[in-house]
């Protein structure tokens, strides 16, 4: 297996392909129907021979998974569905001999209504030191029978509950999930402390979630229709971050931003040199199947990049948005947008997988590091789940209107001939599997020579042995309209055809890969990539 971009180096993360994994939906080792870590740790090969450096566990922590478990009730212990403390601890030491390190997911905005800290500030009643870690205020109207002020919820529906006592406590997401207090010195040391105990335990990374929410206006005003700045993206979060930094220097450890600051200015001030290592970059996830966007989204993220050395970072789907495949398939809309996401939105999948083909090169070629969803080696499709199935509180707190993000995290198919595709044992997966899952098992597809996780595993091979991948310079080449063409240091060229019509490829000494075969005379056809050796 061939070593990482940066192994020996301290900078691994600015190069390096991390795959994220949805616990409950990747391997069910114990045969109850919910994915684990013993799953994981069974399937730490796969990832090995795909040929990632990192991985990123969604929170795998305590939790009533009220919000598939952004809900976090206890930092410091395992959910008893996934495992143990001690299995969290083995599976990061085996991964590390792989050659693979490991991100966790911390979760600062919010805690669960079963943590500690909100069950005792219930108890404690109004005014009392406990409620100062929340948001606790009381309502207005004659009788308090009005929220506090007017914020609108991150999943739709309300973002303020009210208790017996009469007092109204916040929360953007769900009512499970209330909000922390960040401007509480307790509030900021806990989870200095809750990153010291992970870094301890092995943890090469954290993802941060939601990292723009934290901070909040202490005087909780109304805002305008438009106005965010009441609770997102607010200066103080940066005092936050250098506090965070800090402990994560101590460990060699680095720090990754879920930021959905459209601002590219703002953005780029959260990858200062003492605050966050890189963000997660969500304008390219956004952007259409069209040359002009896909460039300008390129160019933009990297010129914001570039002025606090910050690595770029490339995704194209993740736990939360539509299935690229599916993404692709559309006529239209082929970017991501949550307003956009609803039933019924046809997709050609045949277009969609064609095109995501092409994406990987194209995402797995720019400058920075990558990350990978599971089940995207394998080319899945957002499935439909069943109304009596769904468990995203996204939907329910939508009327129904959206279909929730159940779609993209149903359990995976490993072998196509075993029960429920080989997830697990005879028990039926937590979430349905569509009937034709098989035709995409992993044993079938690593046996075929154009399935995409043979893609993916060609294309991270190439990339994790070739010194001009990964973290570097950029320059575009002259090319035809719709078509994509740059090259990277040691004469790599890539070139992706987002036109209609084949197009001829630049002058190359050899073709390393392609996402699909070339023409008769040797052109690259739409909708597909190549890399190219100058």
């Amino acid at each position: 297996m061939a070593a990482p971009h940066s192994d020996q180096a301290e900078d691994w993360w600015r190069s390096a392909a991390i795959y994220q994994v949805y616990v409950r939906s990747f391997a069910d080792g114990d045969g109850d129907g919910t994915g684990d870590l013993a799953g994981v740790r069974a399937r730490l090969r796969h990832l090995a021979e795909l040929g990632i450096d990192a991985i990123w566990f969604n929170p795998w922590y305590l939790s009533p998974m009220a919000d598939g478990g952004y809900d976090v009730a206890d930092y410091r212990a395992i959910d008893p569905a996934f495992g143990t403390l001690a299995e969290a601890e083995k599976l990061i030491s085996e991964a590390r001999e792989l050659g693979i390190r490991t991100i966790v997911d911390i979760v600062p905005n919010h805690v669960s209504d079963r943590h500690a800290w909100f069950r005792s500030a219930l108890a404690a009643g109004p005014g009392s030191p406990e409620r100062e870690l929340f948001h606790f205020r009381p309502g207005r109207g004659g009788h308090g029978e009005l929220p506090p002020n007017n914020w609108p919820s991150q999943f739709a529906g309300e973002t303020w509950t009210r208790v017996c006592d009469g007092e109204w406590y916040l929360h953007l997401f769900t009512p499970e999930q209330p909000d922390l207090n960040w401007d509480h010195p307790v509030v900021r040391q806990e989870h200095e402390d809750v990153l010291r105990f992970w870094f301890e335990r092995g943890a090469a990374g954290v993802r941060i979630d939601s990292a723009a929410l934290c901070a909040k206006d202490p005087e909780l005003p109304d805002a305008d229709e438009d106005d965010t700045t009441p609770y997102v993206d607010r200066d103080e979060l940066h005092d936050i971050y250098r506090a965070w930094r800090a402990v994560a220097d101590e460990y060699g450890g680095v720090l990754i931003g879920e930021l959905w600051v459209p601002d590219p200015d703002r953005f780029s001030r959260y990858l200062r040199s003492d605050e966050l290592h890189t963000a997660f970059n969500f304008d390219f996830l956004a952007r259409p199947w069209n040359a002009a966007e896909l460039h300008a989204s390129i160019d933009t993220t990297l010129a914001y990049h570039a002025p606090v050395g910050a690595p770029a970072t490339w995704v194209l789907c993740n736990h939360d948005v539509t299935r690229t495949v599916t993404r692709y398939g559309r006529d239209e809309d082929t970017g991501f947008d949550f307003a956009k996401k609803r039933f019924g939105t046809p997709s050609d999948l045949a277009v969609g997988t064609r095109r995501a083909r092409a994406a990987a090169l194209l995402s797995l070629a720019l400058p920075g590091s990558v990350y990978l969803f599971q089940g995207e080696e394998l080319g899945l499709p957002e499935a439909d789940i069943p109304l009596d199935r769904i468990q995203d509180p996204m939907h329910f707190r939508s009327q129904g209107v959206d279909p929730g993000r159940d779609g993209c995290r149903v359990p995976l198919p490993w072998a196509a001939d075993a029960p429920y595709c080989g997830f697990g044992s005879d028990t039926e997966p937590w979430l349905p599997q569509p009937g034709d899952w098989a035709s995409y098992a992993a044993d079938c597809q690593a046996a075929d020579p154009t399935s995409m996780l043979t893609l993916y595993r060609q294309a991270l091979r190439i990339r994790r042995s070739e010194p001009g991948f990964g973290d570097g310079p950029l320059r575009w080449l002259p090319s035809a309209q719709g078509v994509l063409a740059f090259t990277r240091t040691d004469g790599l060229i890539c070139v992706v055809n987002v036109a209609g019509e084949p197009a001829g490829l630049p002058g190359h000494a050899s073709v390393l890969l392609t996402s699909g075969p070339l023409d008769d005379q040797g052109r690259l056809p739409r909708d597909t990539a190549a890399w190219l050796r100058a």
